[in-house]
This record gives structure tokens, C-alpha cells and sequence, in this order.
């Protein structure tokens, strides 16, 4: 336990001492806000589909922790390229206990990043539908962060340098993103949007922020749970497994 509380511990220093980064990254979330949630705002309501804010922000946030969770497991590469992933490695703890400290700890900023998104997204004149449903959304960002950090750590363990990053973004997070549903109700999709999105676990993390924050929901709370928990294991364990080999 100790080790993944001190691996946990610094991924969490790192975020808070990189002030470029915490700004930096919320550029992106507050552009989207800006233009689509005002640029799209009154085509979406006379959709009578109501107020596109509303309805944008639960997605704004997956998005952010998306992007977050994914790059806290890339971070590995840079590990490795500076060598601290070799004294980590070398030392006589478990592999496991490693890889679960640094999900941990990714997890855990994606979730923070995450949730100021969701305050940001307040002055933008985002209302929840119930604020006591506000904690159990935060537990869905953790699950949700969880998840794709454990993904990120899987990638990494399998890459070598950073060359693979743009490959990565391109052809697995952009397209995570979009076909979740993020920016567009899943409902009257064509089928073969509709399957995609439901082979997206990113779909069931926004799916259920929109449940807890507006009350609207696709595939229902349960299934989001349920999917969200078996694909969170499924990657920690896959990504335990890649990092169990990678060399020291």
C-alpha cells in the first residue's frame, strides 16, 4: 500500500506544481463551451431539444478527463526516456503495485481536472439537475478517469518513444470522443453510429454525468455502472499485464 500511496502522491505534486499545465488544459474545454454551447445553442432549441449548455457540459467533461487520463498514462514514456521508470522498475516492490499507484494517481487528476471543468462549465450558465447527485457524478468521473488512465498505461507500456503519440491521438482519442455522444444526442443515429457508440466505454461515462447532472439518460444508470466497472477492470488488468513486461 505504501508504494501505490507514493506513486499515487506524486503524480498528484506534479499536477499541482505544473501551473501551465492546469491552465493550459483548460483551453481546450472552455473553447468548446464557448463555441458550441453558444454557437449551436439556439439550433438546439429549436430542435426542441432545450438549452444545448445544459446538455454540452456533461460532455465537455468526459472530454476533458478523457484527454487527462489518457496523457497521465503516456507520461510512462517520459519516465522511461528519463530514466526514472528504470529505478522504479529495479526496485524490490511489485510491478502491480506500481502500475496501480500511477493509474491511481492519473485517475485522481484527470478527476480533479474533470471537476473544475464542471465549475467552469457554472459560469457558463450550467445548472444540475439535483445537487445532491453531485458527489455520485464525481464518483462516475473517477470511474470514467480510471478507466482510460489504465488504457494510457497499456499504450505506454507498448511504445517506446513518443513517435506513437500523434497516431495515438489521432486514431484512438479523437475518435473516442466524437462517437460518444459528447456533442450530440445518441438518440436517431443511424445504426451503425448507434453500434459504435454503444463499443465506446467513454459513451457510458458521459451517459451517466447526463443521468446525475440533467436527469437525461440513453442507456440508463445501471448499464453505465456496470459497463464502466467490467471495462475499468478489464484495463487495469491489461495494462498491469503490459507493464509487468515491460524491460527495466
Amino acid at each position: 500500500m505504501k508504494t501505490i500511496y507514493i506513486l499515487w502522491l506524486r503524480q498528484i505534486k506534479r499536477y499541482v506544481r505544473s501551473k501551465s499545465r492546469i491552465i493550459g488544459s483548460l483551453g481546450q474545454p472552455v473553447l468548446y463551451l464557448i463555441s458550441l454551447g453558444y454557437g449551436f445553442g439556439p439550433i438546439f432549441e429549436k430542435a426542441g431539444q432545450g438549452d444545448y449548455i445544459q446538455f454540452l457540459a456533461p460532455g465537455i467533461i468526459g472530454m476533458s478527463i478523457i484527454f487527462t487520463a489518457i496523457f497521465s498514462g503516456i507520461e510512462i514514456i517520459w519516465d522511461r526516456q528519463f530514466g526514472f521508470l528504470k529505478e522504479t522498475l529495479v526496485a524490490p516492490v511489485s510491478r502491480f503495485n506500481i502500475m496501480l499507484g500511477r493509474t491511481f494517481g492519473g485517475a485522481t487528476v484527470a478527476t480533479i481536472q474533470g471537476i473544475i471543468v464542471f465549475l467552469i462549465a457554472l459560469l457558463f450558465g450550467f445548472s444540475p439537475f439535483a445537487w445532491s447527485l453531485v458527489p455520485v457524478a464525481f464518483l462516475v468521473m473517477f470511474l470514467t478517469a480510471l478507466l482510460f488512465t489504465a488504457l494510457g498505461t497499456a499504450i505506454a507500456s507498448l511504445l517506446e518513444d513518443m513517435q506513437g503519440f500523434q497516431l495515438i491521438m489521432n486514431f484512438l482519442i479523437m475518435p473516442l470522443f466524437f462517437l460518444s455522444g459528447a456533442l450530440f444526442p445518441l438518440q436517431g443515429l443511424p445504426s451503425a453510429l448507434t453500434t459504435v457508440a454503444r463499443f465506446d466505454p467513454l459513451s457510458y461515462g458521459i451517459d451517466a454525468l447526463r443521468h446525475l447532472l440533467i436527469n437525461f439518460s440513453y442507456f440508463g444508470l445501471a448499464t453505465d455502472f456496470a459497463v464502466l466497472g467490467i471495462v475499468a477492470f478489464a484495463f487495469i488488468w491489461i495494462g498491469s499485464y503490459f507493464f509487468s513486461r515491460i524491460q527495466a
